[in-house]
């Protein structure tokens, strides 16, 4: 893995936003970006009911792109990155220990940042090596960098999933990003000389960017720039200034 920088390339890439199910809808969202909103939740058909249920909204979108990308495919390291996570079941856990309500102990487990890479795994019966992280504004980047480093380490293909949801209300004036429910998955695999295309990922130092708070989340900014197809994109977080660019 060179240390200036990463290239890998997309075997296949799935998303799902409440409104925005298919690749046409979002390749138009791509063009002309507007605000997501709705409380929808896919259906996660592939996954038994049973462990289905158990998944939130946030969870279920997160299983439903999973699924999608992988297709069928087993024994694939996966990397999950949310920079929120599962923060309103982890909100209503505290709200209920403050207000002295006995904690159930299944939601917590379901609060937790790798819960829906546990299910994942549970519902496929499914061994492959499975992480979660969470790197704030630059979660996307560093998950790429985990991603990228399995697959040096000889992994022939690794499962993106990135998610994440609107902030419980509390919580919104506090938002750098506008928070918007979506989740998106790349199947990621090293650069051949056939692959059609490939993203390259770099990195330098950079001062911290004046944010306006209505500025869509780092999350839905990388997929933009993925399906649009857009030669180059440069973001500025938690120091960093980070370089994306496609080759020809």
């Amino acid at each position: 893995m060179r240390v200036d920088g990463l290239r890998f390339s997309i075997a296949a890439h799935s998303a799902w936003a409440p409104g925005i199910e298919t690749a046409e809808a979002w390749l138009a969202w791509a063009k002309q970006p507007f605000e997501i909103v709705g409380d929808a939740e896919p259906g996660v058909r592939q996954m038994p009911p049973m462990l289905r249920r158990r998944a939130g909204a946030l969870g279920k979108m997160a299983l439903e792109v999973a699924y999608q990308c992988l297709d069928g495919r087993k024994d694939i390291p996966t990397v999950f990155c949310s920079r929120h996570g599962e923060v309103a079941r982890a909100y209503e856990l505290l709200s209920d220990l403050a207000n002295g309500v006995v904690l159930s102990p299944t939601a917590f487990g379901l609060a937790v940042h790798n819960a829906s890479a546990g299910l994942f795994s549970i519902a496929r019966s499914d061994q492959a090596n499975h992480l979660a992280l969470a790197a704030g504004a630059s979660t996307i980047e560093h998950a790429v960098i985990e991603a990228c480093g399995l697959l040096d380490d000889g992994a022939p293909m690794v499962l993106l999933v990135a998610y994440d949801n609107c902030l419980p209300q509390v919580f919104e004036k506090f938002q750098d990003y506008k928070e918007q429910a979506h989740a998106w998955a790349w199947l990621m695999v090293p650069v051949t000389q056939d692959a059609k295309a490939t993203l390259r990922l770099s990195w330098s130092a950079g001062d911290e960017p004046v944010l306006d708070a209505q500025t869509m989340p780092p999350s839905l900014q990388v997929l933009q720039f993925q399906l649009n197809e857009d030669p180059c994109m440069e973001r500025v977080a938690d120091g960093r200034r980070w370089h994306w660019a496609r080759d020809a």
